[in-house]
């Protein structure tokens, strides 16, 4: 059941990745910016009026599409304004901002979590306000009602802000049947979706699941420390980006993610193998060695096609559905051999990830201070 939710998210990008890329055509960058932080919050809304299992999982779906639509858009426009020789840069920047958010993710919902359990009123406008729309026995829920303010407030942001008018290529439009039909008879497009499928696997697989790990095998309380050790898998994702950035104007983006991908299979043996004091070291350390892989694979993937990049940002999108079948493999499997064995699967994707760096041809090479 708690492989579930994440599948529902991320299932969302499986459905809504590719009609986005032509939906972005027909509406406008703007709208298909703004309409997703809207849903999100509204799915957000719906979930803490009405908190079951089953509305918990439409309210994951209907924020993943928003998700969607959001990565598809702004992807080809990120490489479009910033130039394609600096993708792999800009790229790892804009990931360094996801991974602060998701180091704040957990640290949030443990301090909402400690101080609305038992709470009286003690002047603290948001958690007076948070303490009596929340059920009492539901407070990690308010973690949603925060998330539907945040993204109402972008919303407006987006709203009011006057955006640059961008044309995109030719090449960068997203096409039709036809060109999708196209780009998927070329071998390499279909390796790159497997590649990003095998990053956000990894990503959620481990994310997903440190907590519950800590606690099963060391005792250690998930609301607490396994939070804490969540928070410092993506602080640590974020740190590895400005290591990356500076990485990344010093060597070729390939050989960046093969270091990555080594280092990254040993600290997830680390965390899987040793004793409590260690796991919550070298599970975040796996975060750190993980955060240049996104950027960079699908930096190489766009780099690698001369045209239909648009088209091509939805299908690598689609590959995201990795974050949702990936974690629900590893719980099924966590149900018949146990967790630990479970999370081993994740060696299959991150050697995966080894491999792109090996065959990848791409056009255009990430730009480095070296020429």
């Amino acid at each position: 059941m708690a492989g579930f939710l994440p599948f529902a998210f991320f299932i969302a990008y499986g459905v809504m990745s590719i009609p986005s890329g032509i939906l972005v055509e027909k509406i406008g960058a703007k709208r298909m910016i703004l309409f997703p932080f809207l849903l999100a919050c509204v799915a957000s809304i719906i979930f803490v009026l009405t908190p079951t299992f089953l509305v918990y999982l439409l309210s994951l779906f209907g924020i993943g599409v928003g998700m969607a639509m959001l990565q598809v858009t702004i992807n080809p426009l990120l490489r479009v304004v910033g130039g394609e020789e600096h993708f792999a840069f800009n790229s790892v920047l804009a990931q360094l901002f996801f991974g602060g958010a998701s180091y704040l993710g957990p640290l949030i919902y443990s301090y909402l979590v400690t101080n609305l359990n038992d709470y009286s009123s003690g002047g603290n406008f948001i958690l007076d306000t948070l303490n009596n729309i929340v059920p009492a026995n539901l407070t990690w829920t308010s973690l949603y009602w925060i998330f539907a303010f945040v993204t109402l407030v972008m919303a407006g942001v987006v709203g009011l802000v006057r955006f640059p008018r961008v044309e995109l290529k030719e090449d960068e439009k997203a096409g039709g049947s036809e060109t999708y039909f196209r780009l998927f008879k070329d071998k390499y497009v279909i390796l790159y979706f497997i590649g990003i499928f095998a990053y956000v696997g990894t990503e959620q697989g481990i994310g997903n699941w440190i907590s519950e790990f800590l606690s099963q095998y060391h005792g250690f309380n998930p609301r607490t420390t396994g939070a804490e050790t969540v928070a410092w898998f993506w602080g640590l994702l974020t740190i590895g980006c400005f290591i990356g950035l500076v990485l990344l104007k010093l060597l070729d983006s390939r050989k960046i993610l093969i270091g990555a991908a080594i280092f990254a299979i040993f600290s997830l043996t680390t965390a899987l193998v040793s004793g409590g004091s260690v796991s919550i070291i070298a599970f975040p350390l796996t975060g750190f060695f993980l955060s240049v892989m996104w950027s960079i694979i699908f930096s190489l993937a766009l780099n690698s096609v001369a045209e239909h990049h648009g088209s091509f940002s939805g299908i690598l999108c689609t590959g995201i559905i990795g974050g949702a079948i990936i974690p629900l493999i590893i719980g099924s499997l966590a149900d018949l051999i146990g967790l630990r064995f479970s999370m081993m699967f994740l060696y299959l994707t991150l050697a995966y990830i080894l491999s792109v760096g090996l065959w990848a041809k791409p056009i255009i090479k990430n730009k480095t201070v070296f020429g």
